[in-house]
């Protein structure tokens, strides 16, 4: 079955650096508009997009508040990862790497959570002030 599964999260001083990477399994196809991105969460707010990538275009978003600092990338189309820069205390939050295999998320907005099939478990990222 596929799976996600995260690694790179930590505790950090704002300012600081940290990268996040994310290892998919389980499939052997893509779609066009298969999709994998990065969301975040903190207790008792929704999941909010962090960075996008279309794996077969290279195609990439990113949410405003992380832009110029957050840089996405995938090795291939099953690595993927999240290098976080001047970090700041309100990027403390649980994140997620995402998949949209079925390509659900094409001509409409990428961050839209529910769009996305497979989750991985999470990884605690902390940054204090």
């Amino acid at each position: 079955q596929v799976q996600l599964v995260e690694s790179g999260g930590g505790s950090v001083q704002a300012g600081g650096s940290l990268r996040l990477s994310c290892v998919a399994s389980g499939y052997t196809y893509e779609t066009y508009g298969t999709r994998m991105a990065w969301f975040r969460q903190t207790p008792g707010k929704e999941r909010e997009g962090v960075a996008a990538i279309r794996t077969s275009t290279g195609s990439i978003d990113y949410d405003d508040s992380v832009q110029g600092r957050f840089t996405i990338s995938q090795d291939n189309a099953k690595m993927l990862y999240l290098q976080m820069n001047s970090l700041k205390p309100e990027d403390t939050a649980m994140y997620y790497c995402a998949l949209d295999l079925q390509g659900a998320t094409f001509g409409i907005k990428w961050f839209v959570s529910t769009k996305y099939q497979y989750w991985g478990q999470g990884t605690q990222v902390t940054v204090s002030s």
